[in-house]
């Protein structure tokens, strides 16, 4: 009855235009993969990265161009007569001295770049989604604590009340009994409205808007108990595959060969030329078809070069600012998300597991001297199970996401264990 009596108030407290559905976590996980906003932001990013690399290797890419003019001319004691050309021009680089293969090598550095922030942006939506379905979880297990307690609350309000329509008690203790159940009433409206604010939030966190789930199914979570690598050990592996270090490594590289192609602009360039025209006035120095070589050495371009190098070694300054920065909060937060997982396990996850077993163990002494008739604290004792099981699963779930966070600091994976099976 309890369980029929609970799917009736979940079903009560989500809209009723949202279609129910029943979600596991590892399905929700299998989101990551969609086509959420994020995701696709990353994509394009590394979309435009091909994109530029296409462009640079194209500067060594056969070219075939119409040249023409229409003109009139005239030579001393003559008339104006036409004089137009028309042109086919076949070119084709052939040295450019360090331009285009350091174009080329600066856009393979930018697709490493975007290629890890696409890695990255993964790890932070696994995470979001795991954050999310947690929150569902927990406002759902906070509805059912909040009732019970308001149930509780309704129930000495009640009594009380019949007791003092019939003389006995005090109007004072009645007053204080009915503002302790509207203050439970309080917090179980607000967990009500909390169970269909996190399914919204999780709905739009795995791309799936307007399909509520009506029942989220509580994980295992097998790897709450897995072995950690030291501090130590761990921290140049974090450093070595960390996804935000790896994008900045390789945005720094780009900076250099952008640098080299920039400084390459000041060698020369050798092309290969075919050209097929044909002209109205014929001329002993035209030629219907010529063949050559086609070179341009640089003389004086100004500060166009020295402006663009200044900018690039700017460029990789503060990549490498950035980079240093980075494996100083790196240091920092993996330390302390060790801590706290350190914490949780030796902790938390033991102090919530007794009081689980305590409150286990005093719904049952409840139960049976509710039975017996010696108390009637049943319902209190029901509400505060409900309780004792809030608090383990926050201690589960916190640790869980601790343990993800590890992972993406990581790059996806931890080093194993010596020890570990």
């Amino acid at each position: 009855m309890r369980r029929a009596a609970w799917s009736a108030l979940l079903a009560c407290a989500l809209s009723a235009t949202a279609a129910a559905e029943r979600l596991t976590l590892d399905e929700a996980l299998a989101a990551v993969s969609a086509a959420h906003p994020d995701r696709r932001v990353a994509e394009s990013e590394l979309a435009l990265s091909r994109a530029d690399r296409e462009q640079a290797a194209s500067r060594q890419d056969f070219s075939l161009f119409l040249d023409g003019s229409l003109r009139r001319g005239r030579q001393p004691d003559d008339d104006w007569k036409p004089d137009n050309i028309g042109r086919i021009v076949a070119r084709k680089p052939l040295l450019d001295f360090g331009r285009s293969s350091q174009a080329v090598a600066a856009a393979d550095q930018e697709i490493a770049a975007r290629q890890a922030a696409l890695f990255n942006v993964e790890n932070l939506r696994r995470i979001d989604i795991m954050a999310r379905y947690f929150d569902v979880l927990l406002a759902d297990q906070q509805y059912v604590v909040d009732n019970e307690f308001m149930t509780v609350a309704y129930l000495d309000w009640d009594k009380a009340r019949e007791r003092f329509e019939l003389g006995i008690g005090s109007r004072p203790d009645l007053l204080r009994l009915e503002a302790f159940y509207q203050d439970w009433r309080e917090r179980r409206s607000a967990s009500q409205l909390r169970m269909r604010s996190t399914r919204q939030k999780l709905t739009h966190t795995i791309y799936r808007p307007g399909k509520l789930p009506t029942e989220l199914v509580d994980p295992e979570l097998k790897d709450n108990a897995r072995p950690l690598p030291e501090y130590e050990s761990l921290l140049p592996w974090v450093m070595a595959r960390n996804p935000r270090v790896l994008t900045l490594q390789a945005q720094a590289g780009a900076a250099d060969a952008r640098l080299a192609a920039v400084r390459a602009e000041r060698n020369p360039t050798l092309d290969a030329e075919v050209i097929g025209g044909g002209y109205s006035r014929e001329s002993t120095t035209r030629d219907e078809l010529s063949a050559g070589l086609v070179f341009n050495i640089p003389l004086y371009q100004g500060r166009r070069v020295d402006a663009r190098m200044e900018r690039e070694r700017a460029q990789k300054e503060r990549s490498v600012a950035e980079l240093e920065k980075l494996k100083l909060d790196l240091a920092d937060t993996l330390l302390a998300t060790l801590q706290e997982i350190e914490w949780l396990r030796d902790s938390s996850r033991p102090a919530a597991g007794k009081q689980m077993e305590y409150r286990d163990w005093a719904l049952e002494r409840a139960r049976a001297e509710y039975e017996l008739e010696l108390k009637t604290n049943l319902g209190s004792s029901m509400a505060e199970t409900q309780a004792a099981q809030l608090r383990h699963k926050q201690v589960e779930y916190r640790l869980a996401l601790a343990l993800a966070r590890l992972e993406a600091l990581s790059g996806g994976s931890l080093p194993p264990v010596e020890g570990a099976q």
